[in-house]
């Protein structure tokens, strides 16, 4: 496929054209002192020379260079947009009308992503829209959305997406793929990864992109290959996971967990959700659906209690869940390697060394 080249203006220019395509652009800003994904009206709301120190419980933010893109992830991602953390499904009035079901006027989403993000775009797309049980809300938002890829050459102190072969350059996906260089010439290398991909850039001033300029790009990206900030050995690794049910480490991991459940809030592929009942005073009621998680110990109530009570099985049920289940369930792993759960957990739980210390304990 070619690739093609485009510069800030190009960047610009993309922007200009998916609003007029009558998408909502979604891409990295800077927010309470980290990078968010929100609406992006032009490259001066992206995060221009802003670079993320990342470390188990720990993030910040530094000025740094000149790149639009030179950040790893921040603690959002596209499940903000595609599955709200909480969502109005009916409402039922007390007057006879009856029930009055959620409209559906969603947007169209085009959103600016890494590939870690995009790897889990697709996680959720199996869980979610195969099988016999699909969700027609996530559906509606998913046909409408357009994904534009952007390869990281910078991760982060947790990344470990080259162990979950997520990144750091994106596989499938993307409509559009872009990678940032930035030396004696600060430009982009970009390519369509579909016909809706193909349309737009069509639509945009380009330039056939040089051997040299593709080299480059290309170096970036080994690169980053080699600066990942952690590493997750996979083989034999759901294997491990069934057979550690009962390894004395799950102990070890409760007495530092406060099962905020933090970590699936900011998991790109987490999908847990509850229903909650809203009554008013006028006898109206409303069906909301929200975020929930494993970590919560109300998650497995059953009448007489909880099936996860303690917080060492509710550690134990998630990580294995993720790493190993899920493939049983899904076909793939439910982790893209982003170290969200890392960076964003209190007390600096790393998923990483985990695994590190049941294979050292024989599981």
């Amino acid at each position: 496929m070619t690739v093609r080249v485009i510069g800030k203006e190009g960047l610009e220019g993309l922007l200009r054209a998916l609003r007029e395509e009558g998408y909502t652009v979604v891409g990295p800003l800077v927010r309470d002192g980290a990078i968010h994904y929100g609406e992006i009206g032009s490259i001066g709301d992206l995060p221009e020379g802003y670079r993320d120190e990342q470390g188990a419980g720990r993030y910040r933010l530094r000025q740094e260079g000149d790149l639009f893109f030179g950040y790893a992830v921040g603690p959002g991602s596209p499940k903000y947009f595609l599955n709200p953390p909480e969502r109005l499904l009916f409402r039922v009035s007390s007057d006879g009308r009856g029930v009055e079901e959620e409209d559906g006027d969603d947007p169209g989403f085009a959103f600016l992503v890494r590939p870690c993000d995009v790897a889990g775009i697709s996680i959720r797309d199996r869980v979610l829209l195969e099988g016999e049980y699909r969700d027609p809300h996530y559906l509606r938002r998913r046909e409408k959305s357009l994904i534009i890829a952007v390869n990281c050459t910078h991760p982060g102190g947790t990344c470990f997406c080259l162990s979950m072969g997520t990144g750091p350059e994106v596989g499938d996906g993307a409509d559009l793929i872009l990678t940032e260089v930035s030396g004696k010439e600060h430009y982009f290398l970009i390519q369509a990864g579909s016909q809706r991909g193909k349309g737009l850039l069509e639509r945009i001033p380009s330039m056939e992109a040089s051997p040299a300029q593709i080299r480059e790009a290309e170096g970036l990206i080994e690169g980053a290959k080699g600066r990942m900030g952690r590493a997750l050995e996979r083989d034999g690794l759901k294997e491990l996971l069934y057979r550690s049910h009962d390894h004395p480490y799950w102990r070890d991991v409760e007495k530092r967990c406060l099962a905020c459940g933090n970590c699936t809030f900011v998991c790109p592929t987490c999908f847990c959700t509850t229903l909650e009942d809203r009554m008013a005073l006028d006898g109206s009621a409303e069906r909301w659906q929200r975020w929930d998680s494993c970590f919560t110990l109300d998650f497995t109530y059953l009448h007489g209690g909880s099936i996860r009570s303690s917080i060492a099985s509710r550690y134990r049920h998630w990580i294995t869940h993720k790493l190993a289940t899920w493939i049983d369930q899904f076909g793939t792993p439910g982790c893209v390697g982003c170290g969200r759960c890392i960076t964003w957990c209190p007390v600096g739980i790393d998923i990483t060394e985990v695994v590190e210390e049941l294979r050292k304990g024989g599981g």
